[in-house]
């Protein structure tokens, strides 16, 4: 079983590109994820994980996610190799996501007022967030 769920902020903007021959979108990005516990100088580290996404999904990423914004990310895990230009063999561990979603939502341009995000409120709500029904809208 190979199963990765990651929840994590951008270091940087996702970098899109198109695989040459098929044109199949593939987005890169890394995430850092805070690590549960301080280190000995009291602070909390993160690691860096690198994120590979293909397809529509790698346009949405390219499209609406940016540097400092949280996403959670689920995948598999994949371990690779090639030889560098001295002939060095080289690791590259990576997840490659079926899924990503964005935590923390604003358009692409937009800047956040006052230091907050904005949050997303359907229509119709009260300040609550609940709707209120007629026990006739019920359907059992």
């Amino acid at each position: 079983m190979n199963c990765v769920v990651l929840i994590g902020r951008l270091t940087k903007d996702p970098e899109l590109r198109y695989i040459p021959g098929t044109g199949k979108p593939v987005a890169t990005f890394t995430i850092a994820v805070n690590r549960p516990f301080k280190n000995k100088e009291g602070q909390y580290e993160a690691d860096f994980i690198p994120i590979q996404v293909w397809g529509k999904s790698a346009e949405n990423c390219a499209n609406y996610l940016q540097k400092g914004r949280q996403a959670a990310v689920s995948g598999r895990l994949q371990i690779r190799t090639y030889d560098d230009q001295q002939g060095q063999r080289k690791w590259v561990t990576e997840v490659v996501a079926d899924r990503v979603e964005f935590l923390e939502w604003t358009g692409r341009d937009e800047k956040p007022s006052g230091g907050q995000e904005k949050s997303f409120e359907p229509a119709g709500l009260d300040p609550e967030g609940f709707q209120a029904l007629d026990d006739d809208d019920i359907p059992f």
